[in-house]
């Protein structure tokens, strides 16, 4: 089976013989400058401890931290939205190669994105995901942990262009988004596993969460 990163770089090669040249000058030119700039100081790494908070799931039902936590560990993974082609391969990924393997480690699997319940519900049924979709209006539970950004101007635009306008799609009509992020979190609330990525192109691959779970139980 592929790797997310061999699935990315053909949704990229993709993406750049369909899509108008100026807008793709627009997205191309913001994946090097977030690769070129790199991780911000204060993003959230090993060995941090997180502090409670409780989001809705896509039935608007609140979903807390200590939820997550109460029978092991939680692989907790923060994604754009269900728009974005790149969050949509790693959460499939994750359904198909990362869920089944979680019992062994009694480990929790769930993924959070700044959009409505509504639209992580569309995300949810679309993946045909079996674990948790969270939402976290204007992105705030990742900008506490160091991992949101907005979108400039002219990547705005460009979406927009393309029919996706953030504000519409968010819970709370920002435009904030996260860094594509991977965390394992313990029953202590320390993160024992912390993978950020600048260039949203780019995700956590399956073997390097298992391996990490595999180290902690150990």
């Amino acid at each position: 089976m592929s790797t997310i990163a061999e699935q990315a770089a053909e949704v990229s090669a993709v993406s750049a013989t369909h899509l108008p040249a100026e807008l793709a000058r627009v997205f191309t030119d913001e994946q090097r400058g977030l690769r070129d700039r790199g991780e911000p100081a204060g993003v959230i790494t090993a060995g941090d401890r997180l502090a409670d908070f409780t989001l809705p799931d896509a039935n608007g039902s609140p979903v807390s931290l200590g939820e997550l936590l109460a029978d092991g560990p939680a692989v907790i993974v923060f994604y754009r939205g269900g728009w974005c082609p790149y969050c949509n391969l790693a959460l499939r990924a994750y359904q198909a190669e990362l869920l089944p393997e979680l019992d062994r480690y009694s480990a929790r699997l769930v993924a959070i994105s700044p959009q409505s319940p509504e639209r992580s519900l569309r995300t949810k049924e679309k993946a045909e995901l079996a674990f948790t979709v969270l939402s976290d209006a204007g992105a705030q539970t990742a900008r506490s942990l160091g991992i949101a950004f907005e979108p400039v101007d002219d990547v705005l635009a460009a979406q927009r262009e393309l029919g996706l306008d953030l504000r519409k799609f968010n819970a709370s009509g920002s435009t904030d988004l996260p860094m594509p992020t991977v965390l394992i979190v313990d029953s202590e609330r320390v993160v024992r596993f912390a993978d950020t990525h600048a260039d949203y192109t780019a995700r956590t691959e399956v073997v390097d969460v298992l391996a990490a779970l595999a180290a902690i139980s150990a």
